[in-house]
């Protein structure tokens, strides 16, 4: 299990990841016309997070990041980073 900090508050937002960055929700725009939408076109994988004494643990994130790629692959979308770098990011 990988160890992270507690999500960033940037006054009334929530950090959420988008164009290949960390950025406050505030700046999140979707376009009225997004396919995933209206027609549920995307790909999810729940990552279980614990509080633990020494912060909080990732529970078995590899697994969980082969999963959504492996969905992605399915769905035939293709995931604009690798792998690797969705991990380290994620972690």
């Amino acid at each position: 299990m990988q160890s992270i900090s507690a999500p960033v508050q940037a006054a009334d937002a929530i950090t959420v990841w988008s164009e290949g960055a960390v950025q406050p929700d505030t700046t999140l725009a979707l376009h009225a016309l997004t396919h995933a939408l209206h027609y549920g076109s995307s790909v999810f994988e729940g990552i279980r997070v614990y509080p633990t004494r020494q912060g909080a643990a990732i529970f078995r994130l590899r697994e969980h990041v082969a999963r959504l790629y492996e969905g992605a692959a399915v769905y035939g979308m293709t995931m604009p980073f690798d792998e690797a770098a969705m991990f380290e990011t994620i972690r």
